[in-house]
């Protein structure tokens, strides 16, 4: 019976060879100082929601078919600034990236972290006015895989699971930009905290691990790391939440419901 759990990493690992990337040496770059850093250097296109429920052999025709060019960008490197045209789909498939949007007032809005594997802005990419709407940068070395529109949009045409994974999934991302500007509008950074912890947590799961450090999280909600550090210990000492390292526990979901 064929494996159903996405691109092998052989079919990968080929694929940068011919391209003159040698995968596990440019993953050996990676952060080695944290400990609670997770390895995307070996995730399979299963993980992407544009191919979720697609056979093995369906993830590597489609690279075979799609891929003529691969490019790698460093830590800190900007991938794609704000503004810039969208000319083709970049396939984030070793990494992490941070995005960044600039307010018309010149300050940084903290957007998110992705993951390896994931397009960069799946919403713009067929839009009237399809540019970036934000900036790439590496949050460690990654590796993109760089696939022309036009063939994308044929595969699309070809393929009813990839055209609903797609629709899916600029459903899923039109939620999270809403659910963010709501957050955004809270007064209170207690409450943005409330609200961002309901939203990665359930009630019958309550842990979570961060993706940021403090200074990136503060970044995240606009406000000082020492605003942030207090208000965590406040949520702490009223009994809302549990904090070890980057770990996240919801002790009193009512409580932070109430927030």
């Amino acid at each position: 019976m064929e494996n159903q759990k996405g691109l092998s990493h052989d079919h990968l690992a080929r694929l940068l060879r011919e391209h003159n990337i040698i995968k596990g040496e440019f993953a050996g770059h990676s952060h080695q100082h944290d400990e609670h850093k997770q390895d995307h250097s070996g995730q399979s296109l299963t993980y992407c929601p544009l191919f979720r429920n697609m056979s093995q052999t369906e993830h590597d025709r489609f690279l075979d078919r799609n891929v003529k060019e691969v490019l790698t960008f460093k830590k800190g490197e900007t991938i794609v600034m704000q503004g810039d045209p969208i000319s083709s789909v970049m396939l984030l498939v070793m990494g992490s990236v941070r995005t960044e949007m600039i307010t018309m007032e010149g300050n940084i809005l903290d957007i998110d972290i992705m993951e390896a594997v994931i397009p960069l802005a799946p919403s713009f990419i067929y839009g009237e006015r399809n540019i970036y709407p934000f900036d790439v940068i590496a949050v460690e070395p990654c590796i993109f895989l760089k696939i022309s529109k036009e063939a994308w949009l044929e595969e699309m045409s070809n393929n009813k699971q990839m055209l609903t994974n797609f629709l899916t999934m600029n459903a899923d991302l039109t939620l999270y930009l809403t659910s963010k500007l709501q957050m955004i509008s809270l007064k209170s950074l207690r409450k943005k905290l409330a609200t961002f912890f309901l939203e990665k947590t359930t009630a019958e799961s309550g842990t979570f691990t961060l993706k940021r450090s403090r200074t990136q999280l503060a970044e995240f909600f606009g406000v000082q790391r020492q605003s942030l550090a207090r208000s965590l210990k406040e949520m702490e000492d009223d009994g809302i939440i549990k904090l070890d390292g980057r770990k996240v526990t919801i002790i009193d979901r009512n409580k932070l419901i109430r927030e």
